[in-house]
């Protein structure tokens, strides 16, 4: 792995739907930082950088990358889905991990990081494996329990008529959701059963959350049978979780492995 000073890229994907992923991997010591950011979100964001200073502090690996559509990745947003950026989160964790590695997901990052844990679980072997999952306001089956459910038929109407529909965000310009995104989501939904991740998990949610609601992480919890888990409700957070007492809660999750 290089310092981690400038990024990298690898080709995801085959024929038309091959997009290049960038990726910037700082080189240390174990165990590994591998960052799964959220919907919209990339690895120039507050909490991603905390921890590549984190792990640059203790000389410790630490990978960061975008999902196509994001960032500094190639690709287009509304081309994006679940299985995509799923596709490549593994293959940035397959090219750039190696030995125990904690997965750190962010919202959408943490439906990616339990897909991604149950992936490496089914294989024979792997050249990195996983230490530990923590997961900040973490979004399981969002395109589904937290949008399609939650639309009023005008907008569920206008998705399944034209493909797409502009959602207003607090966090800058209306993104689109696209009808691939929300049936696509339905073929990686996690809630309904019990969720092997085969490593210990630490939740991190805000009370405040107005996107990922608190009960959500509750119903999470109780898909996770293994006894280590770890459910942290901060009274006062809201979403991001980005000020620094939330950062430093994240950071202590961190340093339990």
């Amino acid at each position: 792995m290089t310092s981690g000073a400038a990024a990298q890229f690898i080709e995801v994907g085959g024929g038309e739907a091959k997009r290049p992923i960038a990726v910037r991997a700082r080189s240390g010591g174990s165990p590994g930082l591998f960052w799964l950011g959220g919907f919209k979100s990339d690895m120039a964001g507050t909490k991603a950088l905390a921890l590549d200073a984190w792990a640059t502090e203790r000389g410790r690996a630490c990978v960061r990358f975008d999902y196509s559509g994001h960032g500094e990745s190639g690709g287009e947003f509304t081309d994006g889905t679940i299985s995509r950026w799923l596709e490549e989160s593994l293959a940035v964790f397959d090219a750039f991990c190696e030995g125990p590695q904690i997965v750190v997901g962010s919202s959408m990052g943490g439906w990616i990081a339990l897909l991604l844990a149950r992936a490496i679980a089914r294989r024979a072997s792997c050249r990195a494996t996983l230490a530990g999952l923590v997961l900040i306001a973490p979004a399981p089956d969002f395109t589904e329990e937290l949008m399609w459910k939650a639309f009023p038929p005008e907008v569920r109407h206008a998705i399944e008529t034209e493909g797409a529909w502009l959602r207003p965000s607090d966090y800058g310009d209306p993104y689109p959701i696209t009808r691939n995104l929300i049936e696509d989501g339905r073929n990686h939904l996690l809630l309904g059963g019990s969720i092997s991740t085969g490593c210990p998990v630490r939740i991190l949610q805000g009370a405040q959350d107005a996107d990922v609601p608190w009960r959500h992480a509750f119903a999470l919890t109780e898909r996770l049978p293994s006894d280590d888990v770890v459910l942290t409700m901060i009274r006062d957070g809201d979403h991001r979780l980005s000020r620094p007492q939330d950062i430093a809660r994240i950071l202590a999750a961190v340093a339990e492995f």
